[in-house]
Parts: C-alpha cells; sequence; structure tokens
C-alpha cells in the first residue's frame, strides 16, 4: 500500500488557523496518512516584493503550530535545501524514485491560475496529484491545466491572510484565536512583526 502524502508548501509568515484547517481538511477528506506543511526557504516570489521573516523563524512557528497534531509535521527540506524554493525541486527529493509514495500538492483555488508561472510547473504533473481546496460559495472544481490529476477539498469559511495578521501585530492589535497560541509565544519569543 502506497503512503498517501499531502504537501501543504508555504511562507508560513506566520502560520494560522486558516492553514491548519486546510491541512486537517485534506488529511481526513483525502485520507492522508501525512500532511507536511512545508516552509520555503526563499519565497522566490514574494522575496521580490517585500521582507520575509528568516526561514528559521518560520520554522519554528510551523513547528509550534503542529506540535502535538496527528499527521501533521513541520518541514524543513526546503530550508536545508538552501536558496529559492521550488515546488519540483521538493516534489523530485520527497518521491525520490520511490514508488510507494503518492503525494497530493495542497493549493488554494485562487493559485490553479498562477500554476504556468512557477518554476518548472509542467514537471508538476507527473509528481503529484493538484488537491485544490475550495472556499465556501465556489463552484470548485476549478478549471485545471490539461495534464493534471486533480481532487478537489472542501473548506470551512475562514479568510485570514498572513499580510493581515503581520500588520496587526505590527500595529500591536491581538492575534487572539487567528493564529495558535504556540504561534504567538513563537511570534513574541523571537520579536517578529514589530
Amino acid at each position: 500500500m502506497s503512503e498517501r502524502i499531502g504537501l501543504l508548501g508555504g511562507t508560513f509568515d506566520p502560520i494560522h488557523v486558516a492553514h491548519l484547517a486546510l491541512a486537517v481538511a485534506a488529511r481526513h477528506q483525502l485520507g492522508l496518512h501525512r500532511v507536511i506543511l512545508m516552509v520555503a526557504n526563499v519565497p522566490w516570489q514574494k522575496a521580490q516584493t517585500r521582507r520575509v521573516s528568516a526561514p528559521e523563524d518560520r520554522l519554528a512557528m510551523v513547528r509550534a503550530a503542529v506540535a502535538g497534531r496527528e499527521g501533521l509535521e513541520a518541514g524543513d527540506l526546503e530550508i536545508r535545501r538552501g536558496g529559492d524554493s521550488y515546488t519540483s525541486d521538493t516534489l523530485s527529493e520527497l518521491l525520490d524514485g520511490r514508488n510507494d509514495r503518492e503525494v497530493f500538492l495542497i493549493i488554494g483555488s485562487d493559485l490553479v491560475a498562477e500554476l504556468p508561472t512557477w518554476n518548472r510547473w509542467e514537471e508538476l504533473p507527473a509528481l503529484c496529484t493538484l488537491a485544490v481546496a475550495y472556499r465556501p460559495g465556489e463552484s470548485g472544481p476549478a478549471e485545471v491545466t490539461p495534464g493534471w490529476a486533480s481532487v478537489g477539498i472542501r473548506l470551512p469559511a475562514l479568510e485570514l491572510s498572513s499580510s493581515e495578521l503581520r500588520e496587526m501585530a505590527a500595529q500591536g492589535r491581538p492575534l487572539d484565536f487567528l493564529v495558535p497560541d504556540a504561534v504567538m509565544a513563537e511570534v513574541a519569543r523571537r520579536g517578529l512583526y514589530r
């Protein structure tokens, strides 16, 4: 029997409850053995437009968020690899010639149209099944580029963005119930978003 792995990549700056709800929903709805929340080392598309917290800080927040959560784990493969983070490299490394793993790349429906902008995106359909998350009210499944195997994930109504949370933290506004308490402790300990 193949191991079914979900890969939810991101900057996670900071990780919040909507990220975790997505990971849990994907694991449950797709029957995944585990979901890896892969922390980007250098998120090349975002790093050009804004300041990104240090990878070690973002990884510490993800580790704090998933601690004790069955089937969820923090991934540091991209940080250990160094340089810009590309999904094609990560999937290739996760599979590493193994045919006993099936990987589901978890993305929001809003990212489907952006797939052709990803580095070496044309390699991805051979490496994974696309798991597209749909929010309430979205018709889904979205039109996926031909050649992709895809499945849908239904999400609860949670509208959060890390950029909004960073702005709130910088203004001294509370993030209670928006990010896990363990993540809040890491933000405070590391002096992030001031």
